[in-house]
């Protein structure tokens, strides 16, 4: 997403950096309602307060940049999934605001396939925005090409097939620039 540290305003003092100030949802340049006014990221989710309700969260599945992921599990149905939170101290700029926005609004539009990670419910609170998903297991393609070391080209050529026909599906719902 975005880079959060700038230069510091004085170039005699030594280089030091200072972290960007936390934003707004709207566009308003005064640092002081900056500050006062909360993050809204996602335009129409439901209440955080239903999501202890609808899942029931378990174990780390895995950390990145802005979050956490945890494995969960509906408990109405009992299937599991997974629950990606992504703080919202994290997203220090416009554009990381802007990417967690695309990154929904893509999940949501795209279609059922068997390829595809489908978004079930977003939930947002004032910490944290909450994307319940289908589970992967399996680990990232990168780290099954490293631990192989190399593929067959039969192999390769089963893979490739797989991402194609995905990104085939894709202009539709995302716009490629």
């Amino acid at each position: 997403m975005g880079n959060c540290c700038s230069a510091p305003a004085n170039k005699k003092k030594p280089r030091n950096l200072r972290c960007l100030s936390p934003i707004s949802s709207t566009d308003i340049d005064d640092d002081e309602a900056r500050a006062i006014t909360p993050i809204t990221v996602l335009r129409d989710s439901k209440a955080a307060t239903d999501l202890p309700l609808r899942y029931e969260l378990g174990k780390e599945l895995g950390r990145g940049e802005f979050g956490v992921t945890r494995r969960c599990t509906d408990t109405k149905t009992g299937e599991v999934l997974a629950c990606k939170s992504i703080s919202k101290r994290k997203l220090r700029t416009r554009v990381d605001v802007e990417d967690v926005r695309r990154e929904v609004e893509i999940m949501r539009g795209l279609p059922a396939h068997p390829n595809i990670v489908q978004l079930r419910d977003a939930f947002e609170d004032k910490e944290a925005v909450h994307l319940v998903m289908e589970v992967c297991e399996g680990g990232e393609l990168f780290d099954r090409i490293i631990a192989r070391g190399h593929y067959t080209e039969r192999a390769a050529a089963t893979v490739m097939r797989t991402i194609m026909e995905v990104v085939q599906m894709l202009p539709a719902v995302v716009k490629f620039e």
